[in-house]
């Protein structure tokens, strides 16, 4: 009894099993705030996934709207340059060329070039000279060897965006521009 240890089995066996181990604080009553987690709760994963999946649907929106913007644009300049090429044939060759447009099928050629079929979601819509009229739905742009044309405009629509190709009929200037929103 003289090295101040107790005597009990019980004591004996109980500082048995608090024995200090490396790497690890002991104690044998919690320390208020102390307590660790250990991985996440369900709710915070649930949570996480939630939110990743409402920004992979804003950006997936956001993307799909700006590749049809894309699309439209990229569209519509092809058909500037198409009327671009045109009146250049017409000034080269010294004779009359024309951009012959049919609304019906969505699609335009360029004298000595492949014909161009718009995308199923896009339409276009002519206002030309009645003279250039080819048919219900068809029609053409006119150039001239001094690089004049039968002027008009052509939209090219997509859902609610709309790009106007103006030809001016005294100097043959094609300008493509943006509509606001209808």
């Amino acid at each position: 009894m003289g090295t101040g240890s107790r005597e009990s089995g019980t004591g004996a066996a109980a500082s048995a099993a608090f024995a200090l181990r490396p790497g690890f604080v002991h104690c044998r009553f919690p320390i208020a705030g102390s307590r660790r987690q250990h991985g996440f709760s369900l709710i915070e994963l649930v949570a996480v996934i939630v939110l990743i999946g409402i920004a992979i649907s804003v950006v997936s929106l956001s993307f799909s709207k700006s590749m049809g913007n894309a699309r439209v644009q990229a569209a519509s300049r092809d058909l500037v340059a198409a009327l671009r090429y045109t009146r250049g044939q017409a000034i080269v060759k010294g004779q009359q060329a024309a951009l012959d447009i049919d609304l019906q099928n969505n699609t335009y050629q360029a004298p000595g070039k492949a014909l161009v079929k718009l995308p199923a979601s896009m339409h276009m819509t002519l206002l030309t000279a009645d003279s250039e009229q080819t048919g219900q739905t068809s029609g053409r742009i006119r150039f001239f060897p001094d690089g004049a044309s039968t002027g008009g405009h052509i939209s090219v629509f997509m859902g609610q965006r709309e790009w106007r190709i103006n030809v001016s009929w005294l100097t043959g200037q094609v300008v493509r521009e943006e509509v606001a929103v209808r």
